[in-house]
């Protein structure tokens, strides 16, 4: 029996893991569920699935939490607030993490696991956008185990060796004869509206992904193409490479989700339906396999393939990504920062689509680098980051 501890268990990762969790628990349970307010969801899910802990970082939502609990008799213990959140993450009634809490507010409590030694599952971008070296460093300092669940990165590992899969943050990829990883993006709902159109576009609109059900921050990301320019980044510090080692494809059918580039000219791809449920399996059940209450992809109704190359005018996104990743870590952590601001003044209608990239590359380009030496020094400029964002847009 696998305890889980799933951090962000109210948004879109978290409940496609208890879909899975429902499919296998015989194997599966969870120890503890978190989320930031939404206590009514996470009210359902601790009925369902009797978690000896239920954690929100919103003390208000907590004691509403709690109350209800309460009265239907359950005997889950709530806990409230960022620190509790963080201890929880070292706590010893789990050894399985699914990190899957949203943006900087994940970094903390996916590092803590990190330190405590656990199985982390990984869908929260920012621990390895921000803290790159140093998350990787301490995984493999603390004997911590890492699998990615972004579904390119996911199908990346899936298409590589095995030898290299079991141990492969202490391995060098071209040591197992890869020339390079194909890293895949839909690119998302306006791939083919005129650009000139692009400035008018809504967050509504943007928000409607062809293929993916996604969170809003996600979903925006997907359409300025900087989740794509994130999971670079992530890749590149996943399978210690640069960024010239990963070419970026456009496949609007969302069906292969990354490939890998064999030195004899092979080409290895994960398949399968736009489905998160089938990453996340595969996590939890590695390296066996495990029902993921996805459908099967079907062949012969699906439709044709097709790949174009991303054009950096329609999404510059992308090409600031790479020019961060070239800068250095405070580069990454200042992008992913002011990328957050500006997708959500853009949500709240204080930002057009454009100005999102525009406003980023702005930030990124007047920011004066200093050295990064620790977890505290990284949250510093995530925050430092945010606050000339949010006083540009003041």
């Amino acid at each position: 029996m696998k305890n889980l501890a799933i951090f962000g268990s109210t948004g879109s990762i978290g409940e496609s893991t208890l879909a899975v969790v429902r499919q296998n628990q015989k194997i599966l349970k969870v120890y503890a569920l978190a989320a930031n307010q939404n206590d009514k969801r996470l009210l359902a899910q601790c009925l369902e699935f009797k978690p000896a802990i239920a954690a929100l970082v919103c003390p208000q939502a907590a004691a509403r939490l709690e109350k209800s609990l309460k009265a239907a008799n359950s005997n889950t213990q709530v806990v409230c607030g960022t620190d509790n959140l963080t201890l929880l993450a070292k706590s010893d009634g789990y050894c399985t993490l699914v990190a899957a809490i949203v943006g900087a507010a994940g970094l903390p409590s996916t590092f803590a696991a990190a330190q405590a030694g656990k199985k982390i599952l990984l869908a929260n971008k920012e621990a390895l956008v921000m803290s790159g070296r140093l998350f990787i460093d301490t995984v493999k300092q603390n004997g911590a185990k890492l699998l990615p669940v972004d579904s390119e990165h996911n199908a990346i590992f899936q298409s590589l060796p095995a030898e290299y899969q079991n141990d492969y943050l202490n391995l060098d990829i071209r040591d197992f004869g890869i020339h390079s990883i194909i890293l895949t993006g839909s690119g998302g709902p306006f791939l083919n509206q005129p650009l000139s159109s692009l400035a008018s576009k809504t967050p509504e609109q943007a928000c409607k992904h062809p293929n993916w059900s996604m969170g809003q921050k996600i979903s925006v990301d997907s359409a300025s193409m900087m989740n794509k320019g994130l999971e670079l980044i992530e890749a590149c510090w996943l399978f210690g490479v640069d960024t010239d080692f990963i070419e970026v494809l456009i496949h609007p059918q969302s069906v292969i989700h990354s490939m890998v580039r064999y030195i004899d000219g092979s080409v290895l791809s994960q398949m399968g339906a736009p489905d998160m449920k089938i990453p996340i399996a595969h996590c939890l059940g590695f390296s066996d396999r495990i029902a993921s209450a996805a459908d099967h992809y079907n062949f012969i109704d699906g439709c044709d393939f097709t790949f174009k190359r991303p054009d950096y005018q329609r999404f510059p996104n992308l090409k600031l990504a790479k020019q961060a990743f070239k800068a250095g870590q405070e580069a990454t952590t200042v992008l992913s920062a002011v990328n957050e601001v500006h997708v959500g003044a853009f949500l709240q209608g204080r930002l057009k689509f454009t100005q999102i990239a525009e406003q980023n590359e702005r930030i990124l380009n007047s920011y004066s680098p200093s050295s990064v030496f620790s977890i505290d020094s990284l949250i510093h400029i995530d925050q430092h980051a945010r606050s000339i964002a949010e006083g540009a847009l003041s």
